[in-house]
């Protein structure tokens, strides 16, 4: 089995009007009338990529991507400083999902997407289970203030030169308390420049905490042009400066309610950045759900990983 299916191009997309200023793209590949399925990609503020549209068989699937509020191709971006990041909450995401299947006429779809993407698809599933015909996890992370902790955090226990530079590249009087949030506060300021090196500062962590995966892609977030760079950085601080807006636990509280929604989660043994106990703990909580851990992959994925990803999908083709 191969690691993906050949590049294809979209057949339709289009700009998505929220009704508050803010346009979402969207795009619509593979079978027009094959079996509907969502990607929802991670970050939050990574965009949607061509590659994501090659895990599924074009033949049998009709495959939508969107780049979520303020990143990729969506307007305004994160990187203009006017962009009002007051709109763009997992709220907003979550209604800004629902608009796009209604206005593509779709009744139910899979989910597919990892990292933050997986957070959200469990947000939009457990409020919407009967929207949801299976789901495909790879990198499981349901946005815990505990995992944003260890992430920022924790996880410097193994870096801790690295995390100490992460640490200095907010202001003195930060350094003891809520580093996100002094992220996110440096990623709104007005000077230009204090945006682009806290920018930087945080990508930097982020490529650390990777850095030991042996078959992922180096420097895999700050290998990106500056402008979605800024997006990232910007939107992720808020998110994680702000919990997501999830009450803690509450994903894991209520996978029950995703029980009659196959899933398949798989999870890199070496994923530093989000330990497999999460992955554990909600393939415990949610009834029918399956889990695979793939002993060479970390964060970044391997060919493993998405061999495995590729298998479920197809398996759930013709469901």
């Amino acid at each position: 089995m191969t690691a993906s299916y050949p590049p294809i191009e979209p057949y339709d997309h289009g700009m998505l009007d929220t009704g508050d200023g803010n346009l979402v793209y969207w795009e619509v590949c593979g079978n027009p009338d094959g079996k509907p399925a969502l990607v929802v990609h991670g970050g939050p503020g990574g965009g949607c990529r061509a590659s994501h549209r090659s895990s599924f068989d074009p033949e049998r699937y009709r495959i939508v991507l969107f780049d979520q509020r303020n990143c990729g191709r969506s307007t305004p971006h994160a990187s203009d400083p006017a962009a009002d990041m007051s709109l763009n909450t997992t709220e907003h995401l979550l209604t800004d999902m629902e608009r796009l299947r209604e206005h593509l006429g779709i009744n139910r779809w899979l989910l597919h997407g990892g990292s933050w993407g997986s957070t959200l698809i469990l947000a939009y599933a457990e409020r919407h289970p009967e929207r949801v015909t299976e789901i495909v996890i790879p990198a499981v992370t349901m946005t815990r203030r505990s995992e944003i902790d260890w992430l920022y955090r924790g996880v410097g226990r193994f870096f801790p030169e690295e995390w100490e530079r992460f640490r200095d590249g907010v202001p003195e009087a930060d350094r003891d308390g809520d580093i996100v949030a002094a992220y996110a506060r440096l990623m709104e300021h007005p000077d230009a420049e204090v945006r682009e090196k806290a920018a930087i500062d945080w990508v930097t962590w982020e490529d650390v905490v990777v850095s030991m995966e042996p078959n992922g892609k180096p420097n895999p977030y700050s290998d990106r042009p500056s402008a979605d760079l800024l997006a990232l950085v910007r939107i992720c601080a808020h998110y994680f400066a702000h919990g997501a807006w999830l009450e803690e636990g509450i994903l894991l509280r209520e996978a029950g309610r995703l029980a009659g929604i196959p899933g398949v989660l798989i999870h890199g043994r070496l994923d530093l950045s989000g330990p497999a106990d999460t992955a554990w703990e909600l393939a415990r909580a949610w009834p029918g759900a399956e889990l695979i851990i793939v002993d060479d992959s970390g964060h970044t994925g391997s060919d493993t990983m998405r061999t495995q990803v590729l298998g479920a999908i197809d398996r759930f083709a013709d469901r």
